[in-house]
């Protein structure tokens, strides 16, 4: 059984706030490519996860099965993995990527197995009533989605969406082992300088917390907006 004695603790040594706010601007360099590979993995991953609900519920089989083993693969498998066969696997086939770059198609591809599950869910929430509907004004397929059910869907997925979002906001650390310069590889930079990576840790956590609440924040007022056209 673990004993500790609270008098051996030396909680001054927790939070260094003098080498923080030292550091602060070189640990802040990593927040443009946190937030660029953030945002372009998420685009990726919108786009991608769209299509992949609708083969998910296609009648045709060549469409549903590919895009549920696809699915089946991204969420069975830990992304930190997925990041080293992007990076430092597929040289050994030929294909080599960026840091940045094995990045963005990781968070992208993973996540996309995550949104197509959440748009896929939206999508059959919307009744069928509306395809009905559509149906007899002369709406084909194509209009009936977009302009009809997808609007729809939108307001129902918003909140699962913005916290699969943020999961990849905050998962953007792990890309500090394949070398991108983001937050956490500037933070572990300074700590490993410093001899001191609990102060930069901190610091990091005390990053990230804000903005994801600014996101939070962002997504709240959407839901206002969208709010407004339901009766």
């Amino acid at each position: 059984m673990l004993e500790i004695d609270v008098n051996d603790l030396d909680f001054g040594n927790l939070f260094d706030v003098e080498l923080a706010f030292k550091n602060l601007p070189f640990v802040l360099e990593g927040l443009p490519m946190t937030i660029a590979v953030s945002f372009t993995a998420m685009a990726i991953g919108l786009l991608l996860g769209f299509f992949l609900a609708l083969g998910r519920q296609s009648k045709n089989i060549l469409l549903r099965w590919p895009s549920r083993l696809y699915i089946s693969f991204m969420r069975g498998t830990p992304i930190l993995v997925f990041l080293f066969i992007l990076y430092s696997g597929l040289p050994m086939v030929g294909i080599q990527f960026s840091g940045i770059t094995a990045a963005i198609l990781g968070f992208g591809l993973n996540s996309a197995a995550y949104i197509a599950e959440i748009n896929r869910a939206s999508l059959n929430s919307v009744s069928n009533g509306q395809w009905e509907s559509a149906k007899a004004l002369g709406f084909n397929y194509w209009q009936t989605l977009t302009r009809v059910v997808t609007p729809q869907a939108v307001r129902i997925a918003l909140p699962p969406l913005t916290n699969v979002f943020l999961d990849i906001v905050k998962a953007t650390s792990l890309a500090a082992v394949i070398t991108v310069p983001e937050l956490f590889q500037k933070a572990q930079i300074v700590g490993g300088r410093t001899f001191d990576p609990l102060t930069m840790y901190i610091l990091i956590a005390f990053i990230y917390w804000p903005l994801c609440i600014l996101i939070s924040a962002f997504q709240e007022r959407l839901e206002k907006r969208f709010s407004r056209y339901v009766s």
